[in-house]
């Protein structure tokens, strides 16, 4: 993966960061993606990809995007205060027990009503789809939530 510095824009204290990203593989492959980063987020703007990507490929593209940017950004701290970031740009999530009682409330509490739970976790926690699904199952396995039904 390259990462290169696209553009920079300063206000007041803070600074907004733009970085093209470029992933080619040994198949012909490629992956474009432009990502800014600003007031303590991440997020990815533009993806172009041949062939194009599934959405689990673009969610383990948007973690790889993450941690190039906390690479390029927070591996030492600079004068515009990105080094000060944390590795990813997401509230912290408590771990252990403290954190499967969360997970199971969220997941529970969409179920209720009527939306996706896994998503809701998603969306609670910050991580990925592969991520939230480990926590779930965690949260399974300390009896927070029932066991899966099984698939026909």
């Amino acid at each position: 993966m390259s990462v290169r510095p696209a553009w920079e824009v300063r206000e007041k204290e803070g600074a907004t960061r733009w970085f093209e990203f470029r992933l080619a593989f040994a198949d012909g492959a490629r992956v474009d993606a432009l990502a800014v980063v600003g007031g303590g987020c991440v997020c990815v703007e533009e993806v172009r990809a041949q062939p194009a990507l599934s959405l689990d490929d673009l969610a383990v593209l948007a973690e790889w995007i993450e941690e190039a940017v906390a690479r390029a950004c927070g591996a030492v701290p600079g004068p515009d205060g990105c080094g000060a970031q944390r590795r990813h740009a997401r509230a912290a999530w408590p771990q252990g027990a403290e954190g499967r009682r969360l997970v199971a409330r969220e997941y529970r509490a969409a179920q209720r009503g009527g939306a996706d739970p896994v998503l809701a976790v998603m969306g609670a926690t910050g991580h990925s789809r592969r991520t939230s699904l480990r926590l779930i199952g965690q949260a399974r396995d300390a009896g927070l939530l029932p066991p899966r039904r099984a698939r026909r």
